[in-house]
């Protein structure tokens, strides 16, 4: 058996060290294994007790975890402190908490293990919360290994599913021993179970769950063009957990030098949320991950290009550009002149912050093609006036006046860089308290050309 267990570190840790390659620093991974000592557990399995099986295999699993790297333990035990009857609910502890180097603590413990009490397994997970220390770059793994079902009236389901709301755990391992297999689904909502009948299944359900505890997975982001082929790239790729909603994963796609979407290394016991952070986002919800295989996400993700600029001028090199999707309120982005952005292909509405504003609607983005719009190139009004005062710039059509822009009250002189057209000025001095005082004036501005306006 050590030597089933030696091979499956030595594999794992060439998976380590090829991660490392690919990132500064590889999590590591924290496993906090919650050990069955109730009663029930002297109870004879095959030929010898539950406890002697389970704390022989444990131990021997210890034994090669205890010099693989990225790897720390912890040991919490329920049932050993208190004798049944009475039945104590609270009897749950953590023996050996998370460390360095502390294997030798494990498995001293574990060999003077005496079963006792009963078995409050939704206690025990809800306690676990607090058996992980805080840690940035750290998978939290519970491995549960019982012989029985709850006997707390407490919910083990609704312990585990907030351990990973709280994103405090990734999905338990649960390895039952000897259990009714009419009791097999009060397990399922709790993790991963494995219910072993013989000593020789417990033996490899602890290879297979430590085996996919430590093991990371293979994924490639395929990003759809408009006729389905995975082109579309250089973004951030970012993943989220399902269940905590926190985030994984941030990876910038690209492509390999193979012309494929490259290789994504990341753990397979995560149900994950991911948003491709194009204009606007796509996302997708709920993407399960096979171990063990090579996965491919798809999306459709189909972008083209969008240039705005005005030729031949730099008064608009500050210029910004409000973008929305098409008949939507909220601001998608905010575009420079003379600046080229990826959009998802559709129809968006462009606010151009010109003076006056130019408005265009359902501008078209197509598959890798580059829409332009070219803004008309201004002129300069250098308008003049007898004293501070209240003010306003507007357009003359047929039958209104459309506003355009508020003067400064305070200013005796204004430039202003206006679009080409035909303008009307109405202004009346602060110090004036008649409106017959309001003095009107009508100017032309021409592109590339100043005006001076002088308001007597």
């Amino acid at each position: 058996m050590k030597k089933i267990f030696t091979y499956i570190l030595l594999f794992l840790s060439l998976q380590v060290g090829a991660q490392e390659s690919k990132e500064n620093e590889s999590p590591t991974s924290r496993i906090l294994f919650i050990f069955d000592a109730s009663q029930s557990m002297y109870g004879t399995w095959g030929e010898n007790k539950k406890i002697n099986i389970a704390r022989k295999y444990l131990i021997q699993l210890i034994d090669s975890l205890e010099k693989t790297p990225n790897i720390q333990m912890a040991l919490r035990v329920y049932g050993h402190q208190s004798p049944v009857p009475p039945q104590d609910c609270s009897d749950t502890k953590l023996e050996i908490p998370f460390s360095d180097r502390n294997a030798s603590k494990i498995r001293q413990k574990l060999r003077y293990i005496i079963p006792k009490g009963t078995t409050p397994i939704a206690n025990s997970l809800k306690l676990a919360a607090n058996d992980f220390p805080p840690c940035e770059n750290c998978r939290n793994i519970i491995i549960l290994i019982t012989d029985g079902i709850e006997a707390c009236d407490g919910d083990p389901c609704q312990a585990s599913l907030d351990l990973q709301k709280k994103g405090i755990v990734l999905k338990p391992f649960v390895i039952g021993i000897g259990i009714d297999p009419n009791f097999e689904n009060t397990f399922e909502c709790v993790g991963d179970f494995y219910n072993t009948p013989t000593e020789e299944k417990f033996e490899k359900a602890l290879s297979v769950v430590i085996s996919r505890a430590l093991n990371s997975t293979t994924a490639q982001v395929n990003l759809l063009d408009s006729y389905g082929k995975p082109t579309e790239t250089d973004v951030n790729l970012s993943f989220f957990d399902h269940l905590s909603g926190k985030i994984k994963y941030n990876f910038i796609h690209t492509i390999n030098y193979m012309g494929n979407p490259d290789t994504l290394v990341i753990d397979p016991l995560v149900t994950y949320d991911l948003v491709v952070n194009t204009l606007p986002p796509v996302k997708k919800d709920s993407i399960k991950l096979t171990e063990g295989k090579h996965n491919m996400i798809g999306l459709n993700a189909p972008q083209g290009y969008l240039n705005i600029s005005c030729p031949g001028t730099n008064q608009y090199r500050d210029l910004e550009i409000i973008v929305r999707e098409d008949d939507h309120l909220q601001i998608l982005n905010v575009q420079k002149n003379e600046q080229t952005e990826k959009y998802i292909t559709g129809e968006y509405d462009l606010e151009i912050l010109t003076i006056p504003l130019i408005k265009l609607e359902n501008v078209k983005i197509e598959q890798s093609k580059t829409t332009r719009i070219y803004i008309p190139k201004p002129g300069v009004a250098n308008i003049s006036f007898p004293a501070p005062g209240y003010g306003s710039l507007y357009k003359e059509t047929t039958d209104t006046l459309e506003w355009v822009y508020n003067l400064n009250v305070d200013l005796l002189y204004q430039n202003l860089t206006l679009q080409p057209g035909s303008y009307k000025i109405v202004f009346r001095p602060k110090n004036s308290k008649q409106v017959t005082n309001t003095i009107t004036k009508n100017f032309t501005i021409k592109p590339g050309l100043s005006n001076s306006i002088t308001l007597y």
